[in-house]
């Protein structure tokens, strides 16, 4: 068992109103959202313990053995095996790009870090290259915003933040699965909650606001346990870096959090996890999808694959090598703090999500979404589906 010393964790600020992967139930006029790890307060030096057996959200913060909700359950069919693959275009590909009107243009991806890296990680190992693409990457506050209006080509985001935002007309599609995990339900560790069930009539932090992807993400995780979120339950803004103190005086009763965050306040004891996408209900589907511009798709089938490929072949590669993958990211400063932590809680996301487990993770989360009215411009499940799922291999 390898041990790292225990320093007393400071918080730094993290992105103010915005620490998800997602924001909020965008229109057509979207404001800012972020990556998952955004949360950058992570000390250098956290105590990381070896974990073989996973263990579910509370059993494991309560227990002393808080890494074990990190260890990847085995779901037989959720990986994509493109590690290996050569994403150099056949000849009736090359063909076929050729007479796209996109062909010869670079791909303009999304530069995002952590675990919504892939587009940019695709771009630093060559794998646009190797596809037959030039790529350029682009920067923004918005990644749903950025594809929407085109000023991307590709991204990797939260369906949370998404997946409304296409039901009000933002022109996007989900053409891949990303990862699973990087959100849960934290309470102080000397609290009297110890279920979601406990939770019922107090407040609930979700950081990035009412309607944000943090809203609907902890809808999904109280409404899977039988609690009503619009009348059980009361969500309310706190950002993530106040929730603690908000908690010790008992303004809110628990928050939802990036892991990444969360870890160290746990390991000081000052946290406990009480419900998390790691849980083994929520391990078998997929929080975070490749996102592309419809229009593009729709005009350019061929080379969108090859994008879709070249992002695909990259979380494989996260998901295979995670220590070299992790040693990349901090390199490149994708990641941010103690190398261990961030090599378990990478192994933990999965990257790669097959088209089958992404398929099943929309068409519920659809279903979910239209019945606790979070989704209200459409309400045929099979529509939303249409619009939001271009799977293209």
């Amino acid at each position: 068992m390898k041990r790292k010393s225990l320093v007393l964790m400071t918080l730094m600020l993290v992105l103010a109103l915005f620490t998800a992967c997602g924001n909020q139930n965008e229109t057509a006029a979207p404001a800012p959202d972020s990556n998952l790890n955004a949360s950058v307060g992570q000390e250098e030096d956290v105590e990381v313990n070896v974990a073989a057996e996973h263990m579910n959200s509370f059993e494991a913060s309560t227990s002393g053995k808080w890494e074990s909700m990190f260890v990847p359950l085995n779901v037989e069919g959720r990986a994509i095996d493109m590690a290996n693959m050569d994403l150099t275009p056949t000849a009736e590909e090359l063909e076929a790009m050729k007479n796209e009107p996109a062909y010869g243009d670079p791909v303009l991806y999304y530069m995002a870090d952590g675990c919504t890296s892939g587009p940019t990680v695709a771009a630093h190992l060559g794998y646009y290259e190797e596809a037959g693409l030039e790529s350029e990457g682009m920067k923004g506050t918005s990644y749903t915003e950025a594809l929407g209006t085109g000023q991307a080509t590709v991204a990797v985001g939260h369906i949370a933040t998404m997946l409304v935002p296409v039901t009000n007309g933002v022109d996007l599609t989900f053409v891949g699965g990303a990862h699973v995990g990087c959100k849960s339900i934290y309470v102080l560790a000397d609290s009297e909650y110890n279920t979601t069930a406990d939770l019922k009539g107090t407040s609930i932090s979700v950081p990035n606001g009412i309607g944000a992807s943090d809203y609907n993400i902890t809808a999904l995780l109280l409404d899977a346990d039988g609690i009503n979120p619009q009348t059980d339950v009361t969500l309310t803004p706190v950002t993530a870096d106040a929730t603690v103190a908000a908690m010790e005086r008992g303004e809110i009763s628990a928050a939802l959090l990036s892991d990444t965050f969360a870890y160290g306040l746990v390991k000081e004891g000052k946290l406990k996890c009480i419900r998390s996408l790691l849980d083994e209900d929520f391990a078998k589907m997929n929080c975070c999808v490749i996102a592309m511009n419809r229009t593009f798709t729709q005009e350019n089938p061929v080379i969108s694959k090859k994008i879709m490929q070249a992002v695909q072949k990259a979380h494989a590669y996260m998901r295979e090598n995670p220590e070299d993958a992790t040693t990349m990211l901090l390199e490149q400063g994708w990641n941010s703090g103690d190398y261990e932590m961030n090599v378990m809680l990478n192994n933990s996301l999965q990257f790669g999500v097959s088209d089958e487990t992404t398929q099943e993770t929309l068409q519920d989360i659809v279903e979910r979404y239209i019945r606790l009215d979070l989704i209200n411009a459409m309400d045929d499940a099979n529509e939303v589906m249409e619009l939001a799922w271009s799977p293209l291999n």
